[in-house]
């Protein structure tokens, strides 16, 4: 058997499979098989811990979609899996290795935990773009969807504000934006809605899983993008299906911090 963790971060669900002790391998196929909701156990996403090969890190996590695909990163995903690595160590600070990087978190005294995303990428050729474009305004147009922003926060972002976010189609736009040609690695989607100096009311399509409660690295990427646009501050609150997410992107070295809460859902055993 296999046992498994699933937690949550505002609804954005997550399998977390420990393999430091015992090796698990997971075809696509089979990741597959547990993310059905109806047959398997469902997620968002599915994250391993690995032991680390880096000293200053507590594990190695891979991050893999619904649709089997594998992620550089997951902003939710790591706040629920440094949450359990610092109650294991009984320390309110963790750090783990990721394909986006080397990633920092601590827990405050109110039990939010906050990760540190590293820096938002901008380039064209890093979120990567097909063609070399302004990422604050690429050609794109999809119905009531046009003049997005890019940004990579470890994975490809794809941001359109619009004047109502509940009024967008996403399940009908979400998977066409996903596949755009201008994306060669496709691309998460944001519809996003400025509701304050420093709020967005946010809805968010990912890549290789769709809709989602929340999604950390979609909001630091929005709050990104909106202070890019001169739409909002720094530090902005981003209200999802799910509930609300912190970001600060920081002007001293260009990190974006993600906080918000976690939870655990149950625990359980898989099928060998």
């Amino acid at each position: 058997m296999i046992p498994f963790t699933k937690m949550h971060g505002l609804g954005n669900d997550f399998v977390v499979i420990d393999r430091r002790s015992t090796p698990v391998d997971l075809a696509p196929n089979r990741i597959r098989a547990i993310a059905d909701r109806r047959r398997g156990v469902g997620f968002d996403q599915l994250i391993l811990i690995d032991q680390s090969d880096d000293d200053s890190a507590d594990a190695r996590l891979r991050f893999y979609n619904s649709d089997g695909s594998e992620s550089a990163a997951c902003g939710n995903g790591t706040r629920c899996v440094v949450a359990a690595l610092m109650a294991e160590s009984g320390r309110r600070t963790a750090a783990v290795q990721t394909a986006a990087g080397l990633l920092t978190a601590e827990t405050g005294a109110d039990g939010v935990v906050a990760v540190d995303m590293g820096p938002a990428r901008l380039e064209w050729a890093d979120i990567p773009l097909r063609d070399r474009a302004d990422t604050l305004s690429l050609p794109i147009e999809r119905g009531p969807l046009s003049d997005p922003a890019a940004v990579n926060m470890g994975n490809p972002h794809c941001v359109f504000f619009v004047d109502d976010a509940e009024a967008i189609n996403l399940p009908e736009l979400g998977p066409e934006i996903e596949h755009h040609p201008m994306f060669p690695e496709r691309t998460n989607v944001e519809v996003a809605t400025v509701t304050g100096p420093d709020r967005i009311r946010l809805r968010v399509w990912e890549r290789g899983a769709g809709i989602t409660q929340a999604c950390g690295s979609g909001a630091c990427a929005t709050a990104v993008a909106a202070h890019r646009r001169g739409l909002t501050g720094r530090k902005v609150d981003l209200d999802l299906d799910g509930g609300t997410l912190s970001v600060e992107w920081r002007e001293e070295d260009g990190h974006v911090i993600l906080a918000g809460p976690t939870a655990l859902s149950f625990t359980g055993e898989l099928a060998a």
